[in-house]
């Protein structure tokens, strides 16, 4: 039984989105992170990937005994068919497949589905009811509809590069994907979305999703100050343009801690506490950006009151003055967490050839309807007989295919 976040044991009931078809046509990682989301909450998920080529995050990140541990994660509550859809039995088997479900995730570049013969206007004339969600780099119009798409491009291109890492330094890339991420948990929402509309209207539609847009929104109002005063911002490392102090500080036994102050009360807080209320009073205390150009001053009281104790004495000397602090952790440090743990951040699902895995749990709670890990991502071609005999497949046909390559 999957423990839900907040702590609560999960039902073995299906979830908010029990009855919910969907088929994940998608690769690597915003697109499989959309559907996994929708499967950890109840939706019957139907992964389709090539035979012989499969999803390319089965070989993203470490490995145990040959066994992907990502893949482990994000392909959970997936069924798993191989089916080349570049074949015609394998785009039959996706149209067929879209005759019975709710939503189709997909991320091939712009027209190669309709190269296929896949395109929505196929698939809606086969269920008029399908939400067709296209996740691509940068849409499907535009000058840049035809290029490769990753989330380093988007990365780079939303002016999340530009404002990381320190300011003599060159522009900084996350070291994990989170263009994709924030692209499959939009990807999530715009789908729900065209599900509750077709509640309405009866008729399905297609989402054009791609991974900029929902980084340019994260990164925040660049583009509105660049327009209405013509600034550019710049990096600052740690250090925030709107409040200070906001940095990372090493204590005395060699940890790291984050302090933020984005409340003026929190701001005073600190100070009182490094020993420095006299700074409280002065003229440029009182607003986050003036706070921010003292940023030096500001840092040498906090950095070294931090210095001279121990992350332990930090933390709780910054919980006692009601002031905002966390420690700076690495995966060890997440897993043995006692929040994390007592909230159920991080769960253990049974995997038959590596035993229990510790991975993320289902990403928030509900009191009533809980999602829960049923299975975690299984083998490629896994039940691609299964789901091919529900389609009406006799054996004899899926054997021919399989003997053709078109599925495994």
């Amino acid at each position: 039984m999957t423990t839900t976040p907040g702590g609560s044991a999960a039902t073995p009931g299906d979830g908010p989105l029990s009855g919910l078809r969907v088929i994940d046509a998608s690769t690597i990682l915003a697109g499989p992170l959309c559907c996994r989301l929708l499967g950890d909450y109840g939706a019957e998920v139907v992964k389709v990937e090539h035979p012989q080529r499969g999803d390319g995050m089965r070989g993203h990140g470490p490995a145990k005994d040959g066994e992907p541990l990502w893949w482990k994660e994000i392909a959970r509550n997936k069924r798993a068919v191989a089916a080349s859809l570049s074949t015609p039995d394998g785009a039959e088997v996706l149209l067929r497949l879209a005759e019975r479900s709710d939503v189709l995730v997909e991320n091939f570049r712009p027209g190669t589905l309709e190269r296929w013969g896949l395109g929505p206007d196929v698939l809606l004339a086969r269920n008029p009811r399908l939400v067709v969600v296209r996740v691509t780099g940068f849409g499907q119009t535009g000058p840049y509809s035809g290029r490769a798409g990753f989330g380093t491009l988007a990365e780079a291109m939303s002016g999340f590069a530009h404002l990381t890492g320190p300011a003599d330094a060159p522009p900084s890339l996350p070291a994990f994907g989170l263009a994709d991420t924030l692209c499959g948990i939009a990807a999530t929402a715009a789908t729900m979305m065209a599900l509750h509309e077709r509640d309405r209207s009866g008729r399905g539609q297609v989402v054009d999703m791609n991974l900029l847009t929902p980084l340019l929104t994260a990164v925040g109002p660049g583009p509105t100050a660049y327009d209405q005063l013509g600034v550019v911002e710049t990096r600052h490392g740690n250090r925030s343009a709107n409040n200070a102090p906001r940095n990372t500080y090493r204590t005395a036994d060699g940890k790291w801690v984050a302090v933020s102050t984005s409340a003026q009360s929190i701001a005073e807080r600190v100070l009182r506490l490094v020993g420095h209320p006299e700074v409280i009073d002065e003229p440029w205390f009182a607003t986050g950006g003036q706070r921010a150009e003292h940023a030096d001053l500001l840092d040498a009281h906090v950095g070294g009151w931090i210095a001279q104790r121990t992350r332990d004495e930090v933390l709780a000397a910054f919980d006692a003055a009601g002031a905002a602090v966390a420690p700076v952790y690495d995966a060890a440090d997440i897993v043995a967490d006692e929040h994390v743990r007592k909230t159920a951040m991080l769960t253990t699902a049974p995997d038959a050839k590596l035993g229990d895995v510790l991975m993320h749990n289902v990403m928030w709670g509900m009191s009533r309807t809980p999602g829960r890990i049923r299975h975690v991502g299984r083998d490629l071609g896994a039940d691609t007989d299964a789901v091919l005999g529900e389609l009406g497949y006799p054996a004899e046909d899926i054997d021919a295919m399989r003997a053709r390559g078109a599925v495994a």
